[in-house]
């Protein structure tokens, strides 16, 4: 399986999102998404926008003032 990783770094709301909607966009069904930030407030953006978007959320992670989600690009 494949994974890309966004690096989505240094941005605030609602950028994180964008960056990941956009790179959702190029990729294919179950192909899987890194997305690596520094605003805490992705843990609950990008799952949110996940379940609206059809997506499924891997796992979630923090790490030393980085916020990891993982997320599986849905049909």
């Amino acid at each position: 399986m494949s994974r890309e990783i966004l690096d989505a770094r240094r941005l605030l709301c609602p950028l994180p999102v964008i960056r990941t909607q956009d790179k959702v966009k190029k990729m294919l069904p179950g192909q899987q998404l890194e997305v690596v930030c520094t605003d805490p407030g992705v843990m609950q953006d990008i799952p949110a926008w996940c379940r609206i978007n059809g997506h499924q959320v891997l796992e979630t992670i923090t790490n030393e003032g980085e916020y990891i989600v993982v997320l599986q690009v849905g049909e």
